[in-house]
Formats: C-alpha cells, structure tokens, sequence
C-alpha cells in the first residue's frame, strides 16, 4: 500500500514503522496475492504505487526476466524503497522507481507490457482515471494485475464491539478523506468502464478458525499490527476516541487468546488484458 503524503483516504501515516510493516505486511500474504500471476512473458512491468517496494521485491524474485517500473508519489517512501532494493542481489539492475501522478503518468503509449496495482486504489480519488492511465501505457495484449479490498467483509469472533467500532470509523474517515475502502468489489465495472476486456475478478476469502490456529494466530497478530498503525491519525481526527482504542486493543488481545477465535476478511484481485 502507498501513496504520496497528501494522497487520499491515507490512514496509516509516513513514520519508518509504516514503511517497516508494508514490508511485513507484503511478505505475510505473498502466497495469497502473487499465486499463479498472469506474467510469465512479462519483460516491462509497471507498477503503480509501489510504496517501499514491498510487492516490487516479491515480483523480481518471481520473475526473473522482469523489469519494473515503479511510480509512486511519495518521496520518503521512494527513498525508502531504494533502500531496500539495494540490498537484495536478484534486484540489481532490473528496477526504476520514479515520483509521479498515476493519473497523469509520465510515458509514452504502449510504454509497458503488464501492469500491477495492488492496495493503490483505496487510496487515491477517481480509480478509474488511475486504469484509464495504465491502460494507455500498456500494449495490446498486456495483462494488468489488481488487488484491492473490501473492508465491509471484516469479521472477528468473540464478538469485539470496540474493534468493530473502529473499524467503521475507520472506513468513514477514508471516505471522507476521499478514498474507498470497498472499492475492491468494484474492480470489475472499473476496469469494464475504461475498456479492459477479459477481466476475470477472484474473491480472495480469509477464513481461519480451529482447523488452522498457527496461521490464525499469525493472521489475528498482523490484522491487529495494521488496525493499530491507524489509530492515531483517528484520534487526532476526532474520528474515534482513546477508550475506543484501548477497547479495541483489549478485545484483540483477548480474541488471540481465545481457543475458538474465528477471524474472517476478503479481498478482490482482479484480472484484464489490453486489446
């Protein structure tokens, strides 16, 4: 996820333990974004919002005849994500990462061969111009890749009322900010809108209970990590209050120790080609 300083529907702020935990974040569901990509042929990816370059790593060590363009609006983060590129041997000479506007890109059309987005959308104002852009840039024939999510999917058991609370807040306030955190359900009337063709959407569910406590246990951690990381920029704006928050982290803690706990989420990755 990423975005410039001043980007919309942002709710997690700039600091070095976000741009610590996008890394995180990328690692822990790398199996569920990245399986069986439709980029195997592949040789000029661009990559719209590429943050710290926590999907940008995942993506040239799966490829490894790739190069990716990544644009992103934030200084810091790009400053950040060469950093980290730097230090990983398989990225050496295979990467561009370039401040820039994904609704106005600086390049040329048919520039790139595949596209791939994922958790941009929800943060930027008019999605369909971010995919209007993309496909200008893109070839016939190129695949574009984009995950986004539906945060009204969110479930947890016990029953957490501050958590859930929260949550809604939390959603409010990205609308208010201008982003959409449902827009994940949206993907395939965006993408028809702006002229993709064979665009194939995949509900990706999250649904971790008694047959899985390890992975539960590691989901309910990382899940309460990015609930937390937003809780400040709430607070300052009035959105929700301290008892809330600390209600939140107190049901949370109880939910990870809880024998039964039911954790629910989806998101949507969809898929389209250029014609």
């Amino acid at each position: 996820m990423s975005a410039s300083e001043n980007a919309k529907g942002y709710m997690h702020g700039f600091t070095a333990e976000e741009q610590d935990r996008l890394r995180r974040q990328a690692r822990f569901i790398e199996h569920r974004v990245h399986d069986k990509l439709p980029l195997r042929r592949s040789r000029q990816l661009l990559e719209i919002g590429c943050g710290v370059a926590a999907q940008t790593e995942i993506l040239l060590r799966h490829f490894p005849d790739i190069f990716v363009t990544g644009v992103d609006a934030s200084l810091s983060n790009l400053e950040k994500a060469r950093q980290n590129l730097a230090s990983i041997p398989w990225a050496d000479g295979r990467y561009e990462l370039l401040q820039g506007d994904a609704m106005q890109l600086d390049f040329k059309s048919d520039s790139f061969d595949s596209a791939f987005l994922c958790w941009i959308l929800e943060h930027v104002g008019d999605p369909a111009r971010v995919l209007s852009e993309v496909r200008r840039v893109l070839r016939p024939g190129s695949p574009v890749v984009v995950t986004e999510v539906q945060n009204a999917s969110f479930f947890l058991d016990p029953y957490s009322p501050h958590t859930m609370n929260y949550w809604m807040a939390f959603n409010d306030r990205q609308l208010e900010l201008g982003g959409d955190p449902f827009v994940g359900a949206k993907l395939g009337n965006l993408l028809q809108a702006v002229g993709y063709q064979d665009i194939r959407t995949h509900v990706c569910n999250i649904h971790l209970d008694n047959r899985a406590p390890g992975e539960r246990a590691e989901f309910l951690d990382y899940w309460s990590e990015l609930l937390v990381s937003g809780a400040e920029g709430l607070v300052e704006a009035g959105a929700v209050t301290d008892e809330t928050v600390a209600g939140m982290k107190a049901e949370l803690t109880r939910v990870g120790h809880d024998p039964n706990a039911v954790f629910f989420y989806s998101f949507v990755q969809a898929r389209a080609v250029v014609i």
